[in-house]
């Protein structure tokens, strides 16, 4: 199917061929009638693509601290692949679109194929023939409302959102700075509300636009003195409330709704401005100063947006999806009128051509434009070749499944170096996803059936990088299908998981190697060798600053990524048990704040090691650091990249080489499957590290030692 995207090294957006999404759980598939494009949002985008580095990083200071702290604790190496993976691949562009129902998901009682529906959210919405939506960010669109307008409901709640943070009444005087699509929204919103609005903008055919949809007084910044007349338009006080929908970097707009406020007023922040704000306007009026979280409660919460999970009703009574329901219901009753707004259409195939025009110096008086979709029936193409794919298969045929952050930062690249792959083809929900990633890797093709790689002959062992959850279940099926499997870590989220996947292992005889890559550390192998051939216990203590991470972040919602222990403690746990080389049998957990984990391991032969897991450090001193002691001798690896050994011989400093074991086990993991086994990471290693890692889960639960029974 055809969807527009934009390269994020720059230049115009373009139309891509992808696979058709896929079908999940709490959502619905919808084909595509018309979509909107957002001038602000869509504009902005391209800008950004289209600058350099130095402009990028000015751009997003935020990120650029990431990569220096990155850098600093992980080198030079790791960050570059990070950083090239985040400015390669296309960008899905579009978050506001109409069309009909042609697939419901499990969990989706009330809406059937065929339904007429607007939807909304990035990444979802997308210019694309069919989408995927969540049923929170679907609306259903009233009889008779053509599709067309009803494609700009996003918009139009984002707008909807902001007169209702501005808690406006009956016969307020209010403002509105920037008359753009959401703009021009508000002051029909807020005309619909009983309001009278002073518009303003700096383009003059856009506040004459606005006188007609409902303005009283529409100014441009060559009306002279604009705090005066907001005072004389407020019957000499001032305007009620001002809410500001302009796009721009600079604090200006702000600034100057707060000075055509009467003293208690209102400014309510929509559109994306410059916040640097003198304090003394505000103060001397007591304003109050509010923000708009785009189109209503629930954005930007996983829960909500993701997994589908409405607020209640009685206690959040306008969410971003009943304020999609609540604006189609104004449209369709004539209250808003959007078709003035809409500047032209274009066909989905000239979709560069409309990005041309918006683009240009005519494209900044631009409203609205769209984008409006053939009457083909669903499309059911679920695989694409690729640039590239089809090229004499050399070494292993390995497919990807699931191509997230660490996919294409890590295991993408080094899979890619080594001659022993080969790329068939790559796995997602979404087909743009999975386009990006297999031209990142080189692979053949790109699907969002894991059918399709399950199935290709040339598939030899399948990489699975998906989210936790889905571990278990997909290397099984993978199992089944007669293919090795690399899973990255961790192994399973549950003791029912685990017994499924061992038994799984036995009956096939395929080889499972789980991620565990410090083990090929090459530091780390150095300090192995000097307790190889120990005769007592050791002492081990591990601590790991992990650092803090988003509270709706997935990886700490146990059922999507299992929590924070099972996700990346099981990597600790295991070393622990590597160097040990015997099984646990026991262990008992306490935490700490914040996702924070203290854990005491006992093994078989008496070594017991302490992992310390803290989310609340500073990070200055590295992320890992392990202390051994045993047989006369003390080693301390520091982060991977210096050990320090003390002994009978004294004490020295070995660099024993760089990284945490990536490349080492990827290609330890080739060759396996070339010799047909044995997998790299013993497979009964890892249902025991994963089984210990399990048991502080238990112990953290009961508040007892979890004894971790027998073979």
């Amino acid at each position: 199917m055809k969807q527009v995207a934009q390269a994020v090294n720059g230049g115009l957006p373009r139309i891509v061929e992808v696979p058709a999404p896929l079908l999940r759980p709490g959502g619905v598939l919808v084909r595509t009638a018309w979509s909107l494009i957002s001038a602000g949002t869509d504009r902005l985008t391209v800008e950004l693509a289209g600058k350099d580095l130095i402009g990028k990083a000015r751009s997003r200071p935020e990120q650029v601290k990431r990569v220096l702290g990155k850098l600093k604790s992980e080198g030079f190496g790791a960050t570059f692949s990070a950083v090239k993976a985040r400015l390669t691949g296309d960008l899905p562009l579009g978050y506001s679109a109409a069309g009909r129902v042609v697939a419901v998901g499990e969990g989706v009682d009330d809406l059937s194929v065929g339904q007429e529906v607007a939807c909304a959210g990035m990444g979802y919405a997308s210019h694309a023939e069919e989408i995927f939506v969540p049923r929170t960010l679907v609306a259903p669109v009233p009889a008779g409302l053509d599709l067309r307008c009803a494609s700009t409901a996003t918009l139009g709640a984002i707008a909807l959102q902001g007169v209702r943070r501005a808690e406006v009444t009956l016969g307020e005087n209010v403002g509105v700075i920037g008359l753009g699509f959401i703009g021009l929204v508000t002051v029909q919103l807020l005309r619909a509300a009983g309001c009278r609005v002073l518009a303003m903008d700096l383009d003059p055919g856009r506040a004459d636009l606005a006188r007609t949809l409902g303005a009283e007084l529409a100014l441009t910044r060559d009306d002279g003195e604009l705090a005066e007349k907001a005072r004389l338009f407020g019957e000499g006080h001032g305007l009620d409330a001002v809410v500001v929908c302009a796009g721009s970097s600079s604090s200006e707009p702000v600034v100057m709704a707060a000075k055509m406020c009467r003293l208690g007023g209102r400014v309510v922040v929509v559109g994306a401005v410059g916040m640097d704000l003198p304090r003394r306007v505000f103060y001397d009026k007591e304003l109050d100063l509010r923000l708009a979280r785009s189109y209503g409660p629930g954005r930007y919460d996983p829960t909500y947006e993701e997994k589908g999970i409405d607020y209640p009703f009685p206690y959040v009574r306008f969410t971003e999806g009943r304020n999609l329901s609540t604006f189609l219901s104004l449209l369709g009753r004539g209250e808003v009128d959007v078709e003035p707004l809409l500047d032209r259409a274009f066909d989905i195939e000239e979709g560069e051509a409309a990005y041309r025009l918006l683009m240009s110096e005519a494209g900044r008086s631009i409203v609205g434009l769209l984008f409006h979709y053939g009457k083909e029936e669903s499309s059911k193409v679920r695989r694409v070749p690729l640039v590239g794919g089809g090229v004499p298969r050399q070494g292993v045929g390995v497919g990807l499944i699931g191509a997230g952050n660490f996919a294409r930062a890590v295991l993408i690249p080094h899979f890619r170096a080594m001659p022993a792959f080969h790329g068939t083809g790559v796995v997602t929900a979404s087909g743009l996803n999975a386009v990006n990633a297999g031209r990142m890797g080189g692979f053949d093709y790109a699907t969002t059936r894991l059918e399709e790689v399950l199935a290709d002959e040339g598939t030899d062992a399948v990489v699975i990088a998906t989210r936790h959850a889905q571990h278990a279940e997909t290397a099984i099926a993978a199992l089944d299908a007669g293919k090795d499997v690399f899973l990255e870590k961790p192994l399973a989220l549950a003791h029912d998981e685990l017994a499924r996947v061992m038994e799984t292992v036995t009956r096939t005889g395929r080889m499972l190697m789980v991620g565990f890559n410090r083990r090929f550390a090459p530091t780390y192998r150095h300090l192995r060798r000097l307790f190889t051939n120990r005769e007592g216990p050791l002492h081990m203590y591990y601590r790991v600053d992990a650092g803090a991470i988003p509270a709706g972040h997935w990886t700490r919602d146990p059922a999507e990524g299992g929590g924070r222990i099972l996700g990346e403690g099981c990597h600790f746990v295991d070393l622990l048990l590597h160097l040990a080389g015997c099984r646990p049998e026991r262990v008992y957990a306490e935490a700490l704040p914040e996702d924070g984990v203290t854990a005491t391991i006992r093994f078989a032969d008496r070594t017991v090691g302490t992992l310390i897991y803290s989310t609340s450090g500073s990070g200055g001193l590295g992320k890992e650091r392990l202390e051994v002691h045993g047989q006369g001798a003390t080693a301390v690896l520091d982060d991977y990249r210096t050990l320090h050994v003390a002994g009978s011989g004294g004490a020295r400093k070995i660099r024993a080489g760089r990284g945490k074991g990536h490349r080492e086990e990827i290609r330890a993991f080739l060759d396996a499957v070339k010799a047909g086994g044995p997998s790299p990471v013993p497979f009964s290693q890892a249902a025991w590290s994963t089984r210990a890692t399990l048991g502080i889960v238990d112990s953290l639960a009961t508040g007892r030692p979890v004894e971790l029974g027998g073979d």
